[in-house]
């Protein structure tokens, strides 16, 4: 960082609050939010650092707007559909049944439980409470209603 940009960031922590509050309408062009003192420094540090370096790309504007949307999908309990609704291979599951945790691992073709390979998660799922189960509402991936 240059000298003056890095003299700016360091003094942030020393202002007062009120001073904080009129650097932000000075930085952004809009009242600050109703924030404490440690999360204004840190977002006018960034935009000290941005004014001068410049901000993000466009790319990765886009794709962290469609990070932040998933993120919310799935904090609202909404997976996300993937193409042909098929989990990442690679992926673990975990799931919690009598007391006990179960992990299957998401395979090109299938899945794995103990060490063995089964075609769907049903038959894991049959396997693990001795029932039928739909394996997808089993571990998780989907509620009741079928979403």
């Amino acid at each position: 960082m240059s000298d003056s940009v890095l003299a700016q960031v360091a003094a942030l922590p020393e202002k007062t609050t009120a001073e904080l509050k009129q650097l932000w309408r000075d930085l952004y062009d809009r009242e600050p939010p109703p924030y404490n003192k440690p999360f204004l420094v840190r977002r006018l540090a960034y935009r000290i650092q941005e004014l001068a370096y410049g901000g993000l790309s466009a790319r990765a504007e886009v794709k962290l707007t469609a990070l932040i949307a998933e993120e919310d999908a799935r904090v609202r309990g909404k997976q996300p559909v993937r193409k042909g609704d098929r989990l990442i291979s690679g992926t673990r599951l975990v799931r919690e049944w009598q007391g006990i945790e179960h992990t299957a691992t998401v395979l090109d073709e299938g899945f794995e439980y103990q060490g063995r390979r089964y075609k769907s998660l049903s038959a894991i799922a049959r396997a693990i409470t001795g029932t039928r189960w739909s394996g997808p509402l089993f571990w998780g991936l989907r509620n009741r209603s079928g979403k």
